[in-house]
């Protein structure tokens, strides 16, 4: 496996880069971004969501810990455990009921899963790099080395 990385400037280009992946995403996958506070994780995402179709905000779910969207491509569900206190809340949430192999999973903070997470298809690390951003990402599934490879 290979990690590739990408180094971004600027919120505009983590909105494209958001865009990029939601037209390599052509069939459903659990993406983990991780990242500390105010790195771009749910920047990210709205670009996901904007490359998904979405034309309306995207907030982080940080209280209620999912937002689902419905676009014209499918169902996307936008994760945020940061406030999680344990990974057996997500049983009660039913968690598992969110995973199918249609809708794309966008899990920020899933270390706070552990144990109760599917694993990821696509992993995504981002990092202070200047006044900018740096981007890794390394697959673990054969889903995900799909899209990884659509991302080059």
């Amino acid at each position: 496996m290979v990690e590739q990385a990408i180094e971004l400037l600027d919120e505009a280009a983590m909105v494209a880069f958001g865009e990029r992946i939601a037209a390599a995403a052509q069939e459903g996958a659990v993406i983990f971004l991780h990242g500390d506070l105010g790195m771009g994780k749910t920047t990210l995402c709205r670009g996901v969501l904007h490359g998904f179709g979405h034309v309306g905000a995207v907030k982080s779910p940080t209280y209620t810990l999912v937002e689902p969207y419905d676009t014209a491509r499918g169902r996307v569900y936008h994760f945020d455990l940061y406030r999680l206190a344990d990974p057996e809340e997500l049983e009660y949430l039913g968690i598992r009921d969110y995973f199918d192999a249609q809708s794309l999973s966008l899990i920020e903070w899933p270390e706070r899963g552990a144990g109760i997470l599917p694993v990821a298809d696509l992993e995504i690390e981002i990092e202070r790099a200047g006044t900018g951003r740096r981007l890794t990402w390394q697959y673990n599934t054969e889903k995900g080395r799909r899209l990884a490879d659509k991302l080059i």
